[in-house]
């Protein structure tokens, strides 16, 4: 059954995620794993609202490709980069805790999928044209 209230809680989550990218994303000072970590994040949690607004059941994980296999499955669209958003699974736990996520994060490429996703989430979501 789909669960709206959910889905708002979960946008409103991934709200907050995005919130500080967009405040960090320009200083050079953090690290690209703190960025990279509230970008799987916000994407993690947009993809969860997509789901619940439309009463899929998912499993508690950090894993995107999962979430987006469960997305295809269940027929709904497919969100923008998707063939891409699991890059940013090494930055759900492991550089949280400095065991992974090193390299670089391609800031500026990661923020425009960050923006058509959070359109794309909020057009499945409330029907908000992108």
């Amino acid at each position: 059954m789909p669960d709206p209230d959910f889905a708002e809680q979960l946008l409103t989550a991934a709200e907050r995620d995005l919130t500080v990218w967009r405040k960090l994303v320009n200083d050079a000072d953090v690290h690209d794993a703190v960025l990279g970590f509230h970008a799987q994040q916000a994407v993690e949690k947009l993809l969860k609202a997509v789901l619940a607004r439309a009463g899929v059941v998912f499993r508690r994980t950090h894993d995107l490709a999962e979430l987006l296999d469960v997305l295809h499955d269940a027929g709904l669209p497919d969100p923008p980069h998707a063939e891409r958003l699991d890059e940013l699974n090494p930055f759900a736990v492991e550089a949280r805790y400095g065991m992974g996520g090193e390299g670089s994060l391609m800031r500026e490429e990661v923020g425009r999928w960050l923006d058509a996703l959070w359109a794309w989430a909020l057009a499945q979501v409330r029907g908000d044209a992108c």
